[in-house]
């Protein structure tokens, strides 16, 4: 009787670059592809569009595995205590539990009690690191501490040899035949009204979508990534952010493609990317409390000005800033936004509005397809000074000047603002400035067809400087 591999597929939904599935085929097991969503989940339950998302990147990771003669074998969503695990063990009679681990503080809780319950139980059980280049167990500077600054991060861990994609013949799989049924329907993942219909029309949430999108973006628009990468309204990120999150594609073969090139530019361009990807998990494993608490504890004295309608009116993209608004209303149509988009409207929450950067990570959690906490994190305390790499607090983005340089011919405003649509381009990014005529000519009627800003930017600017002074006072009186 063959041996059998149980492996726990989580935010690694792909055969190929997978240390799991390597390991099965070289130890001859033959391998049950277990998943287990816990729609309970208190801490961190995913976001609709999270759910949007992996419900596709499920369906299509089983067509993967019927394909080659195998089944997914799914957990009872709602019982949280993997009962349901224990029972596929059984009834299988599996011998090793396998995965590639998270580095997600409750995630690491969660493994470290399965691993030691089915250690305990006899079987062999082992993790692999599959979803990023470096295990953060590993990684410290010179004196022995975690990282704290992405340059001497990205400075130790470039040179460093990295094993490239672990890829087997998946012809050769053997798959452990079972009776059980599939059962990704009963995760109840998808919206309840089509909200989604956006969604669809922009991504293609497959193992598939993933290479397409590393096929257009390697042979040329790797090598523009430092021209284009600031502009919203032209194609020059790679998006493959939601592919890398739910592990569609591995972080290996995306920088073995992307060094093949052999070009210093992509190497100090898009591949400085993915490391700023690792430093971000690298920073969550060290500092778990990170996700809801400032890095640096010092700025729980920050005064924030907790305000419900300035929220809603920014999620909402009706802050009267185009460049502001045109992003929220993308990311809410297409689950993405431009990451130069997410600088300017995070800058504009925490800074213009004084609200906590803890609402817009919440925000971004449940609205993005790439909701990455590591990520997320990292992003959001970057906004808001209060963690590693920090912009100062007081240097405040002007949302004015940002779309003005970053949509110099105003295309992401007009497609996401249809309402400024005929403004020239001299007001388009100012509409509050524009005379009357030229707003009657455009169609617009500030404070009715398109918002008054919710703030004037030099007093929003002010009342961000004047907090930061409160909190300096407070923070040196400690």
């Amino acid at each position: 009787m063959s041996k059998v591999a149980l492996i726990w597929f989580r935010n690694d939904l792909r055969l190929s670059d997978n240390m799991a599935v390597a390991w099965a085929v070289k130890h001859g097991y033959e391998i049950l592809p277990f998943v287990h969503y816990e729609a309970e989940s208190d801490i961190w339950a995913l976001g609709g569009a999270s759910k949007w998302w992996l419900y596709h990147a499920l369906e299509d990771f089983q067509q993967q595995v019927n394909a080659l003669g195998g089944s997914v074998i799914y957990g009872d969503s709602q019982n949280s205590d993997f009962s349901s695990l224990d029972a596929v063990i059984a009834q299988n009679q599996v011998e090793a539990v396998l995965w590639n681990r998270l580095y997600e503080p409750e995630s690491i809780k969660r493994d470290t009690f399965i691993k030691e319950r089915l250690k305990a139980k006899g079987l062999h059980v082992q993790s692999f690191n599959s979803n990023i280049l470096f295990d953060p167990v590993k990684v410290r500077n010179k004196s022995g501490s975690p990282f704290k600054v992405f340059t001497p991060f990205w400075k130790a861990l470039r040179e460093v040899d990295i094993p490239m994609s672990t890829d087997v013949d998946l012809n050769t799989v053997q798959w452990k035949k079972t009776d059980q049924q599939e059962g990704i329907k009963a995760y109840d993942l998808l919206p309840k009204i089509p909200w989604d219909q956006g969604f669809t029309e922009y991504w293609n949430p497959t193992r598939g979508g993933a290479l397409e999108c590393l096929n257009k973006f390697v042979p040329t628009n790797a090598e523009l990534y430092p021209d284009n990468r600031d502009r919203p309204d032209l194609e020059g990120t790679s998006r493959l952010s939601p592919y890398l999150h739910f592990g569609q594609i591995g972080p290996r073969e995306t920088l073995q493609a992307l060094r093949a090139l052999q070009s210093p530019v992509v190497e100090d361009g898009i591949v400085r990317q993915l490391f700023w990807r690792e430093f971000a998990n690298h920073l969550l494993y060290h500092f778990p409390h990170s996700p809801t608490q400032p890095l640096y504890e010092k700025y729980k004295l920050f005064p924030w000005d907790e305000d419900e309608a300035l929220l809603k009116a920014w999620q909402k993209g009706q802050t009267g800033y185009p460049i502001v608004d045109a992003a929220m209303r993308e990311l809410w149509h297409t689950g993405w936004m431009h990451n130069r988009a997410r600088m300017i409207v995070g800058s504009v929450l925490v800074k213009h509005l004084l609200q906590p950067w803890q609402a817009g990570a919440a925000w971004f959690w449940d609205t993005l397809v790439d909701a990455n906490l590591a990520n997320n994190t990292m992003g959001w305390q970057w906004i808001a000074g209060s963690g590693a790499d920090g912009a100062p607090y007081f240097r405040v983005f002007n949302p004015i000047t940002q779309g003005q340089k970053f949509d110099k011919t105003g295309d992401y405003v007009r497609k996401w603002c249809p309402e400024l649509a005929n403004l020239p381009n001299k007001y388009l990014h100012c509409p509050f400035d524009a005379p009357p005529l030229e707003l009657v000519a455009a169609g617009v009627t500030l404070g009715k067809t398109y918002p008054h800003p919710i703030v004037d930017h030099a007093t929003g600017r002010q009342r961000a400087l004047d907090a930061f002074a409160t909190f300096k006072e407070r923070s040196t009186n400690l």
